[in-house]
């Protein structure tokens, strides 16, 4: 391991994007290790990173958001990295907040630092159906937890060596983990809080949250978090 900060990026059909998001890192963070997990691209998503410099795990198919992203945690602890920050291969997550971000955690005061696209006077527009759901969740996420978190939802997320150990376990969501994740860290007693970040609309165009996904989203995060209430809490032995 060359230092102590990986770039967690999962990463499905994103060859137009990927090559750009990872050259923006080096560009801020640059002695900062990237991997991308390569969820069963069918383009030249795996190729296009390589030619970029990041290192690159191919999931045998696409196992979906979450999965990815745990692979990139285990992958993590494997290799010994202190701090490790997840963002999106499609160019959402805007490069210029990395920094902000692994300061945050760096304090070591905060064990999740949350990048929020609507503190510090963003001006993000997401569609109408999304932006229902990202006001239900926070309101969700506020009541349980007695924090205010105005982006739940949000992937661009920095944390310690003890979180990455915490996600490794089983019950990490493989599909949607948002709001549902907050909670479940709450619960065992971990430390999170919001920044505000710089994002971008989507080059492509697409969401994982785009056509009727929204009201699949809502349904599984409801039912998610409603389990997460009633499993007993793993609590934080790091």
């Amino acid at each position: 391991m060359k230092n102590n900060l990986l770039i967690v990026i999962p990463a499905y059909n994103e060859e137009k994007t990927i090559g750009s998001v990872i050259k923006g890192i080096r560009n801020v963070a640059q002695t900062s290790d990237v991997v991308i997990i390569n969820d069963g691209s069918s383009d030249r998503t795996e190729s296009a990173a390589k030619d970029a410099g990041a290192f690159v795990i191919n999931l045998p198919f696409n196992l979906g958001y979450g999965a990815a992203l745990q692979t990139g945690f285990k992958y993590a602890v494997r290799h010994g990295y202190k701090y490790a920050i997840q963002m999106d291969g499609d160019g959402q997550h805007n490069p210029s907040s990395l920094m902000s971000l692994i300061k945050e955690v760096e304090k070591n005061n905060t064990d999740v630092v949350i990048g929020s696209r609507f503190l510090g006077g963003n001006s993000y527009n997401a569609p109408a159906l999304r932006k229902i759901g990202m006001k239900i969740f926070s309101i969700i996420t506020n009541f349980i937890t007695g924090q205010k978190f105005t982006d739940p939802t949000s992937g661009y997320r920095a944390m310690n060596d003890s979180i990455l150990r915490f996600y490794s376990n089983d019950i990490y969501p493989v599909d949607y983990p948002d709001a549902d994740v907050i909670i479940m860290l709450h619960q065992a007693g971990f430390r999170i809080r919001e920044i505000p970040v710089d994002m971008n609309p989507s080059p492509t165009g697409k969401s994982m949250h785009s056509g009727l996904k929204p009201i699949y989203y809502l349904f599984k995060m409801m039912l998610s978090i409603f389990v997460t209430l009633l499993r007993e809490p793993i609590r934080d032995k790091t």
